[in-house]
């Protein structure tokens, strides 16, 4: 028996596909423009990435142009070769164009950039597969918010009823008296959750973020700069210390 048309579901919103390659062109327009434009070009590289901090920079950085695209269209836009590069120099900094890379234009004063990026180091918690950049460990008795980053007298116990999650995390917990306790065997002072300079896995990044422990740095390092007036490409070291290329 055929289908009724009266069962037939009809989507009323359309997905708009993606047309990667105007993405494409716009990318290299925009680059080759503000190559005209701007005095200056930081080649940076984000560590830790998250978008939160990146709309952070963005927005600081609102007189000038941030690019973070592929790799591979921007190494075109600014020029594979002395024959086909946008300015004098430039060709120069593809080399740097590998992984979580982008482009930073501005016309400010190259030590005030790089003053900003050497005191923007927001932290976060961790994700797995990072290095534990400290050790963590919940001492014995009751558990508290903080898990024992602070004095007891300033923090409070946790609730209750994250006690299940607590266990199913690994982590040897009961109830007593609607309090949360860390019981552990005679000898232990602790439940050690990471050691610095070991790679998080998702449990261990869990647990750090239930007591509130941020142990990722967002970072921005400056990698090289390029100068319009003079075409020159100076290397930016993580000290912001300037050496030529």
């Amino acid at each position: 028996m055929p289908r009724s048309k009266r069962a037939r579901v009809v989507h009323e919103s359309k997905t708009v596909k993606k047309d990667h390659k105007e993405q494409t062109r716009r990318l290299y327009a925009n680059i080759r423009e503000c190559v005209e434009e701007y005095d200056r070009l930081f080649v940076f590289s984000v560590d830790n990435m998250r978008n939160t901090y990146l709309k952070d920079v963005r927005a600081e950085f609102g007189d000038s142009r941030l690019f973070f695209g592929k790799t591979k269209v921007m190494a075109v836009a600014l020029g594979t070769a002395p024959e086909n590069e946008a300015a004098d120099n430039l060709h120069k900094l593809c080399s740097y164009l590998t992984g979580a890379v982008g482009l930073l234009f501005t016309s400010r004063p190259a030590e005030s950039v790089i003053q900003y990026f050497e005191n923007f180091r927001p932290s976060d918690f961790a994700r797995a597969g990072t290095v534990a950049t400290r050790s963590f460990t919940l001492p014995n008795g009751l558990v508290t918010a903080r898990g024992g980053e602070i004095p007891a007298d300033q923090d409070e116990p946790v609730s209750h009823t994250i006690e299940p999650a607590l266990r199913k995390l690994g982590i040897p917990t009961r109830l007593v008296k609607g309090k949360v306790m860390l019981e552990l065997t005679e000898g232990q002072e602790g439940y050690p959750i990471c050691r610095e300079g070991e790679t998080l896995d998702s449990r261990q990044t869990t647990i750090l973020k239930m007591f509130g422990i941020t142990s990722s740095e967002f970072k921005v390092d400056l990698k090289a700069m390029w100068t319009r007036e003079t075409g020159e490409i100076k290397i930016l070291e993580e000290s912001g210390m300037e050496t030529d290329a």
